[in-house]
């Protein structure tokens, strides 16, 4: 469970990117078949009216919602449902203690989490749509996922899709990539250099571009965490990659990667002078 991926996305886009991550394992334990069952139908519950309703101990109650949790059935309210589940369990408030004031601030449990929720439907439930849709992915959530790519980074190729997980082939997004290029929304061209294939950008991005490469260095330094979408080290520059681990940091000077924070050591991304590292 500590190194369980945890996904930030905007409510209106949760049932396209649900479509495009695909069915997740539905092989559950009987106490966890009742607990997703209690869900799909009585809704978004409390823990206590979940172990009120499934008849559970609350202790199966908790195990059977970490089981959901880390396939990707449920969800909470908050954070604190995530974090009684990554506590240690010496670590966590008991269940008869949990509506009592806390002593210290890093004592918690789930039941201060609010309310469960599935996230997808019970896989019980009868399927809407055709049993090969599962390898097609929805047209509509490709081009939700397309049009995100393009606000998130102005300018898009095949190589920015090797930091993403949503299973969309290039192929794909290049066909609404093109037909949005057709109705003049965005432009196909060669607009990052030392780097081969179809590139489509935003109107604004190219010009921010072109301003950025007659702009004179300000020696301008920002930190980032490894976890940041902008954690291209490696897919646009030669080198290693920066694994995607919150706690790793990518130290940026005018926007080129000048050294890296990895497993408590700095290292220079490869091709950078390390005399030229200036660490803020």
């Amino acid at each position: 469970m500590r190194s369980s991926p945890i996904s930030l996305f905007s409510r209106e886009n949760a049932v396209d990117w649900l479509k495009l991550t695909g069915q997740p394992q539905s092989d559950f334990s009987s106490e966890t078949e009742l607990i997703l069952k209690t869900l799909a139908e009585k809704g978004a519950l409390f823990f206590g009216e979940i172990a009120k309703h499934s008849g559970l101990l609350k202790s199966r109650v908790e195990q059977a919602l970490g089981e959901l949790v880390s396939l990707g059935w449920v969800t909470a309210d908050s954070f604190e449902g995530l974090r009684a589940l990554l506590t240690p369990q010496e670590k966590r408030a008991r269940f008869e203690d949990a509506g009592r004031p806390r002593r210290h601030r890093e004592v918690t449990s789930i039941e201060f989490a609010g309310r469960w929720s599935l996230l997808r439907k019970h896989p019980a439930a009868p399927a809407a749509e055709s049993p090969l849709s599962r390898f097609s992915p929805d047209e509509n959530a490709i081009k939700t996922f397309a049009r995100v790519l393009l606000q998130r980074y102005g300018v898009v190729f095949r190589k920015m899709l090797d930091r993403e997980v949503l299973k969309v082939s290039w192929f794909e997004l290049g066909r609404v990539y093109r037909q949005m290029e057709a109705r003049g929304e965005i432009r196909g061209g060669h607009f990052i250099s030392g780097v081969s294939g179809e590139q489509f950008a935003l109107p604004e991005a190219i010009g921010h571009l072109r301003s950025l490469r007659k702009a004179e260095k300000s020696q301008t330094l920002i930190s980032l965490s490894g976890s940041d979408p902008l954690n291209l080290v490696g897919i646009l520059t030669p080198g290693a990659r920066i694994p995607a681990v919150w706690r790793n940091r990518l130290l940026l000077r005018d926007g080129v990667a000048v050294a890296a924070l990895q497993g408590g050591k700095v290292y220079p991304p490869a091709g950078t002078d390390i005399d030229a590292i200036h660490m803020a």
